[in-house]
Formats: structure tokens, sequence, C-alpha cells
């Protein structure tokens, strides 16, 4: 590692003996990188927020605020979240490792340091943390597509973020996983991103699309899987994105797929979408109540376009969302072909 690099890595040790950090701070400065230190919690969260460390050294036993609560907060906080933390520990202290892990300590080293286990763990941490961040900004950059794409259709409203709240909501119903749950969310935010690359003529048309446009339409779902198909962290997300048009007998797009051959966070999604845009109010419509939008579910079940058992469960959930109100079947409402 070069020394001069402005770019190189910058690690906080904190302690509040002054001679622990003069000896991790000797040993890490020979291995070429930035230390920084701080003699006590509060001096570290102050020191955080304005030096942005790679990594933090962080004694255990340190008076006011101990390692633990430094690190809990630092876990807690969007901000710094990726930051890794390794704990320094007394040789055998087994209490303190179990109450690091509980904090979110990310490894530990003991006292006195040994020079090639405090580079080696360093080192490892500096490199995760920095893919970490490339994932995470990655991230960021798909979500902030996503809003684009929903504002540059200003008749959908808050549609991704009901879709999101109604998505964490229906999945804890269900008793989905927590990373199913994720999925779900996620989904909510991105499943139309692939109208990134529809022609607005074409996105924002008033009326009915024509054949050819229909068929340039439909491929929002396979633009939108090529986006994010590249990171590992979307693989749960991918099949909602492409799938959320399936029907279940097997009349959907874009690949036909028919009952549960259809991956079933996408059928779960694709209930609480349709529900979505009937009960909110567009341009061309006005908001159905919840039990008009029941039953044209219950209808659109009857063809075979939908999971039974799903809208079975998905009417128990309205019912319990909405007061324990009855949902008496209403007159239909036409509603207008959309993507």
């Amino acid at each position: 590692m070069n020394a001069h690099d402005s770019d190189r890595p910058k690690i906080l040790v904190v302690d509040d003996h002054p001679s622990n950090r003069m000896t991790a701070v000797a040993l890490l400065s020979m291995e070429g990188y930035e230390v920084l230190e701080a003699e006590n919690g509060i001096a570290a969260l102050e020191s955080i927020v304005s030096s942005d460390p790679d990594l933090i050294l962080l004694d255990v036993m340190m008076p006011g605020m101990d390692g633990f609560e430094v690190c809990r907060r630092l876990k807690q906080d969007e901000q710094t979240r990726l930051i890794p933390i390794i704990f320094v520990t007394a040789l055998d202290d087994r209490r303190a490792r179990l109450k690091g892990i509980e904090a979110g300590g990310d490894d530990f080293l003991t006292k006195p340091f040994d020079q090639l286990e405090l580079s080696a763990r360093v080192r490892s941490l500096v490199r995760q943390k920095r893919l970490n961040e490339d994932l995470d900004h990655a991230e960021q950059v798909l979500f902030s597509i996503a809003k684009t794409v929903e504002s540059r259709d200003p008749n959908t409203g808050d549609h991704c973020q009901r879709l999101v709240d109604q998505g964490r909501a229906f999945g804890e119903y269900l008793g989905l996983s927590r990373n199913e749950i994720r999925d779900l969310t996620w989904g909510g935010y991105l499943h139309d991103i692939g109208k990134v690359g529809i022609p607005d003529a074409i996105l924002l048309k008033p009326g009915r699309f024509t054949l050819d446009e229909w068929e340039i339409m439909k491929q929002h779902v396979v633009i939108g899987e090529k986006i994010c198909k590249p990171l590992r962290t979307m693989r749960g997300v991918v099949p909602i994105i492409r799938h959320h048009h399936e029907r279940w007998d097997g009349s959907g797009y874009p690949d036909g797929l028919k009952g549960d051959e259809i991956p079933f966070l996408a059928q779960v999604f694709q209930v609480i979408d349709i529900y979505d845009a009937l009960t909110s109010e567009r341009p061309y419509k006005q908001a159905m109540t919840a039990a008009e939008a029941i039953a044209i579910l219950e209808e659109e079940t009857a063809k075979g376009w939908r999971n039974p058992d799903l809208v079975e469960k998905f009417k128990q959930f309205i019912h319990s969302t909405e007061s324990n109100k009855p949902l008496a079947s209403t007159e239909m409402a036409a509603i207008p072909q959309s993507a």
C-alpha cells in the first residue's frame, strides 16, 4: 500500500489508554493506513461524523460510554452501519465477545496485538467494507432510477410507497420470512424500473395502445430484469420484476407461466399491485372502495387469472385491515387496460 495514496483507508483507534492507542497507531501506520485517534466513546462518535473512517478499532472498557454502546449506535445509523468494527478485548473475556456480537461487532482482537493478525483482519474488513459500499451505491442508483420512472407519470401519485407499505403488511400477514418481505418491499419500488426504456410517446399515451405499442410496453419487465439482475442483492427481487404480469392460467407475459410456475412473491406482489391501482384515484377513474376492488379480484380469479387461495387470503387480510367491515359485492366498474 502506498502511504502517499490520497485514497488510502482511514482507521479510527478508540481507546482511553494512550499507550494502547500508540501501539495500534504505530502498527497500522507501518501498513500505510491513515490513522485517527479518539480517547473515549463520545469523542469517537464526534470524530466519525467528520472523518468517515473505513474501519474502527474499538476498545470495550472505557469510562462513560463503553465500546458496546458506541457500536450499537453506529450499526443503527444508516450513515455508519457499513463501517466495520473490531472490538479489542482481553484474552479470555468470553462475556465481552458475546456482548460484542449482540452489539453488531464484525471481529475481535485480543491484547496485546499480534502485528500479522492485526494486519490481516484490518485488510480483510476494509476490503469487504468497500465492496459493500459499492453494492450499497448501486442499489441506491437503482432506487433513484425507479423514482425517476414513477415521476414521469404524474397520475400514479405515491403508488410505489403504497406498494411498499402494503407489501410489508401483507407479507407479515402471510408469515413470510424477513428476506422475502424485504424482496417484496423492494419490488414495490423496482417493479416498473424497466419503463425507463419505454419511449414517452408510448408510456404516457392517454388512449389505448396499438398492438405494436403494446408489444413494446410489455418489454418493460424484461428491461427491468436486465437492469437489476447483475446485483446479487436483487436476486429475490428480479422474479417479481419479470413475472408480476403473468396470469394463473398462462395467459400473461412475458413467459406465459402457469399456476405455481409463477414465482410466489410475484403472485403476492401482483395482487397488491392490482388492489392499489383499483383503490387509487386516477384522472380516468375514481378510486374504488375495498369491496369493489375485492370484487374485481374475485372476477379475475373466476376467469383463471389469479391464484384462488392467495386471493382468498388477501381478502381476509383486507377484512382485518378494514376494521372487519363487511365486503359486499358491488356493480363492476369498467377498468381500462394498463401495463
